[in-house]
């Protein structure tokens, strides 16, 4: 078993697009504070901003999961929303549901997903109609670089 250097849960919740990317600006600071390498941190915060953008626009309410290992950052977002019908059309890139509501709020472009998995080492994605879904992705870190804590 991994040692885990830092957890942290952020709550966040559905439809509240005045603190959107909240979650994501602390783990940020977080990740800073560490030490880790500013590329991974990079990377990270498109992942979180991303993931917890969509919890906002689809879901009732959710919740990030931080964990730093080591050699890795993992993230875990879980909610309980409407699901994912078709994963394997939500991750293709401009495949969007996005409301008139949501693209007038500048979203729907249909690169979310597709932006996860493109910044992270670790990507999986399950889902439940009518239940919700839950994302799991991580970066490396150098060795050791998480450490610095």
């Amino acid at each position: 078993m991994e040692e885990i250097l830092y957890s942290e849960t952020y709550q966040i919740t559905g439809n509240d697009y005045e603190r959107g990317g909240e979650a994501a600006t602390q783990v940020k600071m977080v990740l800073k504070e560490l030490g880790i390498d500013p590329a991974a941190i990079r990377r990270l915060s498109i992942a979180n901003f991303e993931a917890e953008m969509n919890v906002i626009m689809y879901a009732l309410h959710g919740e990030l999961r931080l964990q730093v290992l080591p050699d890795v950052v993992r993230v875990v977002v879980e909610d309980r929303g409407q699901g994912i019908p078709d994963i394997g059309l939500a991750m293709q890139e401009g495949y969007s549901t996005a409301t008139p509501e949501m693209r007038q709020r500048g979203f729907g472009a249909g690169l979310g997903l597709p932006n996860i998995r493109k910044n992270t080492d670790e990507f999986e994605i399950r889902s439940t109609p009518g239940v919700g879904t839950t994302l799991r992705y991580g970066v490396r870190v150098a060795g050791g670089e998480a450490g610095g804590a």
